[in-house]
């Protein structure tokens, strides 16, 4: 079996790889270790603090890395590689490619090869958009507004393109459409009826990512 460590964001990641990707890396002979972000209250931590956890797991030559960090989360004086020129990029996945890359070249040469850098656009709850119908699975009608749901998917080309701003980012839309959301709880609720087939189906950026992972690393 081969090993990939998964850098996550916050305890809401770590789940998801518990819950949803575990059991589809371990059919293809990769055991998932899921490292939370260190010097984190909970989010992204600027890309010098990140880039030493990275290097130092890197440094452990049976094993590949990767993140799960929510692209929303990072703030301009993170010092994230290229970030400013990355803004000018007005093709989401083309931006996330762009500073993927930036990072990847940020480490020592020697590291890169067992590096794969990624950046969730814009963010986890955005893969809950991927089938709305899960939460009625566990949710009841008066506790959430479908309607609002439905027309929140109908305005974007797929998931990941529900816009990163403040109050209408994925997170912010689905505490306003269902009533005592919790993130961590209900979030890899939703997450484990919806699948990883239907995320990689409508999220091209996510489904890049994990079929870049089976090939590399499986």
């Amino acid at each position: 079996m081969k090993r990939l460590i998964v850098v996550c964001e916050g305890p809401t990641e770590k789940e998801f790889c518990k819950n949803v990707l575990q059991n589809f890396f371990w059919q293809h002979g990769i055991v998932l270790e899921t490292p939370v972000v260190k010097h984190s209250g909970g989010g992204v931590v600027p890309w010098p603090t990140l880039k030493v956890q990275l290097v130092n797991h890197l440094r452990d030559n049976d094993a590949y890395t990767t993140m799960f960090i929510d692209y929303y989360g990072i703030k301009d004086d993170f010092l994230f590689p290229k970030w400013g020129e990355a803004k000018s990029i007005a093709n989401h996945e083309q931006r996330m490619e762009f500073l993927e890359k930036a990072m990847l070249q940020d480490v020592p040469e020697m590291m890169q090869q067992h590096f794969i850098p990624h950046l969730q656009l814009h963010e986890f709850e955005s893969l809950l958009f991927a089938d709305i119908t899960a939460f009625e699975k566990n949710f009841m009608s008066s506790e959430m507004d479908m309607k609002k749901l439905k027309r929140i998917v109908s305005e974007f080309p797929n998931p990941e393109e529900i816009n990163n701003n403040p109050k209408t980012a994925p997170s912010k839309r689905l505490e306003d459409a269902i009533r005592g959301y919790q993130k961590v709880l209900f979030g890899n609720c939703v997450a484990m009826d919806i699948g990883i087939n239907k995320m990689m189906a409508s999220c091209p950026h996510f489904c890049k990512w994990i079929n870049r992972l089976v090939t590399v690393v499986g």
